[in-house]
């Protein structure tokens, strides 16, 4: 089930929060955000595919409840790492870490920290929901002052992969294609966008 709706958090609503869309893909991740007083430590890691909103929802989480965000954690310095850890300890507020992958998979060299990431809850973002996909396209095509018929986007949406990548692409493709042709969003526009893809009506009857 699929919303464009706030976010279940007990505040009012800001603009990036209404960007945000909760679907099954992200609900576990949001409602973990939103029981933050709960969590066995101060601090949560946010994973989940490029391009999923996971460094928006952590935006929204931290402003919200002012706690601290790190993104791409993995890359950061250890020591800041460590010490923004034991700071959420010490103040009880929330830190919010997100990494393309768990704790367990990073390269990490200080042992103290690593035994902390490792005690930390782990959510993830799973990939788009058929929903999602679709509510997506809508979002990001109207985001370009482009139209979004509901049937393109119904044709659009079992041609194309589950991935947040593969919804960007065919948005790009569509917005290139519609500029050059100076007509709106059409299936006939998203057939060819497909087409540039590597996606036709043949492929897709091999699915």
């Amino acid at each position: 089930m699929t919303n464009q709706i706030a976010l279940p958090f007990a505040w009012p609503a800001g603009e990036d929060e209404r960007d945000f869309i909760v679907s099954d893909a992200n609900a576990l991740a949001v409602r973990h955000l939103e029981h933050w007083a709960l969590w066995p430590v101060m601090a949560t890691v946010l994973t989940g595919p490029r391009k999923s909103g996971r460094s928006l929802l952590g935006r929204i989480f931290a402003g919200k409840v002012g706690g601290t965000l790190i993104d791409t954690a993995e890359a950061v310095d250890e020591e800041a790492v460590f010490h923004a850890w034991n700071v959420a300890q010490a103040e009880r507020k929330p830190l919010l870490l997100i990494g393309n992958e768990p704790p367990a998979r990073w390269r990490i060299k200080l042992p103290d920290l690593k035994s902390r990431l490792l005690a930390t809850p782990c959510v993830t973002i799973g990939d788009p929901d058929t929903e999602l996909i679709g509510r997506l396209i809508e979002k990001l095509l109207v985001a370009r002052s482009l139209a979004a018929p509901a049937e393109m986007i119904r044709y659009i949406v079992p041609r194309i992969e589950r991935s947040y990548i593969d919804i960007g692409r065919i948005v790009d493709a569509i917005d290139e294609i519609a500029l050059a042709r100076r007509r709106s969003p059409t299936i006939a526009i998203a057939r060819d966008a497909l087409s540039t893809m590597g996606v036709t009506d043949d492929t897709y009857k091999l699915l």
